[in-house]
């Protein structure tokens, strides 16, 4: 005769774990569905104003580059002629170095006495993007009110009138 073996007892806690997970089966898409826009909201703006940063960056460098270009000699019949010979060189190399991300930035340079008892001129080289125009990403609603409406950096240089003509 062959020995009995007793078999283990079904556990009864198996199939109360299989009920829970049949209950649980549509709650991660009920998650996810109720936390992407969330994320998705917080990624887009990370990359929104990471644009915003690089842009103005670049309009900084290019600003910078533009003064540089001032301090080059330019042909000219008077000061006031030099000046606005210099300021227009200084615009050029601006529009050369800026990126295309900022293509529709504008260019102002101005010029004025400055330094000590107002013996030096200075050229001072404006870039403005409007941004509200031209957004490099499209926002998303309420976005809006936290990105900026205009980016816009500016250098000087110093000249001395001797060196100016």
């Amino acid at each position: 005769m062959k020995p009995v073996t007793s078999q283990p007892a079904r556990s009864p806690l198996k199939p109360i774990h299989t009920r829970r997970a049949r209950a649980q089966r549509g709650a991660t898409a009920i998650e996810f569905a109720l936390m992407f826009p969330l994320f998705f909201t917080i990624l887009y703006a990370i990359i929104t104003f990471s644009l915003i940063f690089v842009a103005q960056q670049n309009l900084t460098l290019a600003a910078e580059e533009g003064a540089r270009a001032a301090l080059n000699w330019q042909s000219s019949t008077s000061l006031q002629n030099a000046l606005v010979n210099r300021g227009n060189a200084a615009c050029a190399a601006a529009n050369l170095m800026v990126a295309t991300l900022v293509q529709s930035m504008q260019c102002t340079s101005t010029s004025a006495p400055c330094g000590p008892g107002n013996t030096m001129q200075c050229v001072n080289v404006l870039l403005t993007y409007n941004y509200q125009a031209n957004p490099l990403v499209p926002a998303l609603p309420l976005m809006g009110f936290t990105l900026p409406n205009t980016l816009s950096s500016s250098a000087t240089v110093q000249l001395n009138p001797e060196n100016i003509q």
